[in-house]
């Protein structure tokens, strides 16, 4: 499976469409980009698997493997991204402003569904990061 994340910078933050063989399937938010920085910019554009992850915080979620100089970048709810974002991607139902979105929660469920079962079926999961 390939996920397509098309994304518009902004000095506040960033916003994507995330899509999956031509299908829409949500808006992201991330931090602004800021040279990689680790916990204050968005990662860079490129190609990175994707997994599954749990925690204590997110539960069952999903983690962007492989990003050069970086580490636990994960997709996970936020409606904020420079009040609730480290470095990761929050799914959103609708975007609200830079690096604002709304209904995190309900784009998370619908992203989680469509990328674990191809996890499941053991398939590789790759997300293309672009502008």
């Amino acid at each position: 499976m390939v996920l397509v994340l098309s994304r518009t910078y902004f000095p506040d933050g960033t916003n994507g469409e995330l899509g999956c063989e031509g299908k829409f399937i949500c808006y992201t938010i991330e931090l602004p980009k800021r040279e990689n920085q680790k916990r204050v910019s968005c990662i860079p554009e490129g190609e990175y698997l994707v997994r599954k992850r749990y925690s204590k915080k997110f539960r069952w979620h999903m983690e962007v493997v492989n990003v050069e100089n970086r580490s636990c970048i994960l997709l996970h709810p936020a409606n904020n991204a420079l009040k609730e974002l480290k470095g990761c991607i929050a799914p959103v139902t609708k975007l609200s402003g830079s690096g604002l979105g709304l209904e995190s929660r309900q784009a998370f469920i619908k992203l989680k569904s469509v990328v674990y079962k191809s996890l499941e079926r053991e398939e590789k999961v790759l997300l293309i990061v672009k502008s």
